[in-house]
């Protein structure tokens, strides 16, 4: 469903964000991508629906390599494509309704196919009750899960979520995550960026860790600080 093959992404100043990444995420797969802050997960993610292109090696969605794409064919590759953001960026003068249906409006979708699919969608992350509220009306969480319906809408194959806990309380946070873990059962590839360890070490999926660039570590059932105790304090390698 994703695979990078040999990627490397150096950003203007000889800043480089990834170094020779190569890895392969299946249908249906629910993967953490963990390490530091400035590791290169953000920048992992974004090239994956096209926002970042690799300075060298290839990065192919559902077979296509994307860096290769046309931009007139960039909408198509993202409507397959959902991404939660940790800064929400909903639309301030919008319900939540209006914005998670401005996520079919974009594609031409019948007003009557929006409404059905938008309130299937609310009913699933539990805010049908807010559905005329708008996003400064609702707490740090409702504004969460509207993210996440607005990525969900669309039916995509493929849900990227950028640090999607960090503005949530434990709590929250953690029923977050079992919905996201839930949608990858449904079939849809879930690649989540993270930093809360307790959450992954609590799933036990597959955890690839990123240090510097470089792809260091994947486990199939791992955790956050992997198999062998690691201990970030001794290392001198802890999240900032």
């Amino acid at each position: 469903m994703i695979e990078f093959r040999n990627v490397s992404k150096q950003y203007q100043g000889s800043v480089r964000a990834l170094s020779d990444v190569s890895l392969s995420i299946g249908k249906g797969e629910f993967v953490f991508i963990v390490g530091p802050s400035g590791a290169g997960k953000s920048t992992l993610l974004r090239m994956v629906y096209r926002a970042e292109t690799p300075t060298a090696g290839d990065v192919f969605v559902d077979g296509r390599n994307v860096a290769a794409l046309h931009h007139t064919q960039i909408p198509y590759l993202r409507r397959n494509i959902g991404v939660v953001f940790q800064d929400f960026k909903l639309l301030p003068r919008k319900t939540v309704f209006e914005n998670v249906a401005f996520a079919l409006e974009v594609t031409g979708a019948r007003p009557s196919d929006t409404r059905r699919r938008v309130t299937a969608v609310l009913d699933l992350v539990d805010l049908r009750a807010r559905a005329k509220a708008y996003p400064n009306e609702l707490s740090g969480g409702e504004q969460q899960r509207t993210c996440l319906a607005r990525a969900m809408v669309n039916s995509p194959r493929i849900l990227l979520a950028d640090e999607p806990t960090g503005n949530l309380d434990p709590e929250t946070g953690s029923t977050l995550m079992q919905a996201l873990h839930d949608i990858s059962l449904l079939g849809t590839t879930v690649v989540v960026a993270t930093h809360a360890h307790s959450i992954v070490d609590t799933f036990r999926t597959r955890v690839v860790r990123v240090e510097k660039g470089f792809l260091v570590r994947d486990d199939a059932l791992g955790t956050y600080w992997g198999p062998r105790g690691f201990n970030p304090l001794h290392d001198g390698m802890g999240d900032q």
